[in-house]
């Protein structure tokens, strides 16, 4: 099994509780973010605990993916998630304060389960993920929330 370590950072001129707002509200997230997400569904949810379903978007290809999720209030989401693609993975959406604006921390450590996605995927997944995801997920945030 090969793993695969993403991290970003960016800065958001925006309060945490706006941009929690938006990122906390999963199912909105392919009106939002239609280049990630085509559909998520909550199938379960206990206090700040969500399981779900959902259709999402990676290199051209849509595939299905279960999301165990836990909300933190004003803080992100912390979620364990597994694709049908053959990948699993615990992605962590973090924001503190950065005088006067949020720092977001972003990290997804991967799990790739099939031989050939880790011949071939490797790479890709390590250049181009963290490069889309800037321009699919933060670059919109910032368009939404920013003052």
């Amino acid at each position: 099994m090969k793993q695969i370590h993403l991290r970003g950072s960016w800065l958001i001129r925006a309060p945490k509780e706006k941009i929690y707002q938006i990122i906390s509200d999963f199912e909105n997230m392919p009106k939002y973010f239609p280049g990630v997400a085509k559909s998520i569904e909550i199938i379960e949810k206990q206090g700040n605990q969500q399981k779900m379903t959902a259709k999402v978007k990676s290199f051209g290809r849509v595939f299905e993916t279960k999301m165990q999720t836990e909300l933190l209030p004003n803080i992100g989401f912390k979620s364990n998630n597994k694709s049908s693609l053959g990948t699993s993975g615990h992605e962590e959406f973090l924001m503190e304060d950065a005088m006067g604006d949020t720092k977001i921390n972003y990290t997804y450590d991967i799990e790739i389960h099939r031989l050939i996605l880790q011949i071939i995927g490797t790479p890709l997944i390590k250049w181009f993920a963290m490069w889309y995801w800037k321009r699919a997920f933060i670059d919109k945030l910032k368009k939404m929330v920013e003052i």
